[in-house]
């Protein structure tokens, strides 16, 4: 997937508009009175917009530089923690482990990427992930449970929401 730019300043140029149109979209999380981990997943949806229309390349640097320079400006660091952790880079884990075409394969290795940062969040950003659970999700076994089944609709979701900006956004763009 080379994506629609080719090399140089145009993938170059891409990834600093859609690092920029994430790193907003990462701030606006912090002053979301609520939904702030829905507003960090829809910034996480721009490096997938990356990865599609630059490559990969274009897709880990706006992952890397949404990342840091959202860590260093965003008045709530958690936010920029959740970004690093799992929603800013699983575009392109997901882009990588969708290239091996065994279902199977696939899911346990998205499965395994997804608990890998949920363990990562628990131990992290405990106070934060369990401020908006209900009393029952403070068990560890029911956190897993229903983490992994609102990772597997996410995961659905999100490959719609690839699949769109695949066939009408990415696809009128080329066509201007």
């Amino acid at each position: 997937m080379g994506g629609r730019y080719g090399k140089g300043a145009g993938r170059v140029a891409l990834a600093g508009v859609l690092t920029a149109l994430s790193l907003v979209i990462l701030y606006l999380a912090s002053m979301a009175p609520t939904g702030r981990l829905g507003v960090v997943a829809l910034a996480g949806l721009v490096p997938a917009a990356a990865v599609v229309s630059g490559g990969l390349p274009a897709g880990f640097f706006c992952y890397a530089a949404t990342g840091i320079l959202g860590f260093l400006l965003s008045p709530m660091k958690e936010n920029a923690l959740l970004y690093l952790i799992f929603f800013g880079l699983y575009p392109m884990l997901k882009c990588l482990i969708e290239r091996l075409r065994k279902l199977p394969l696939e899911w346990a290795c998205k499965l395994a990427v997804f608990n890998l940062a949920l363990t990562v969040f628990w131990f992290t950003l405990r106070a934060v992930l369990l401020a908006g659970l209900p009393a029952f999700m403070e068990q560890l076994w029911a956190l897993y449970l229903v983490g992994n089944v609102v990772f597997v609709i996410y995961d659905y979701g999100f490959s719609k929401l690839i699949s769109f900006y695949v066939q009408r956004i990415d696809k009128a763009v080329r066509k201007a």
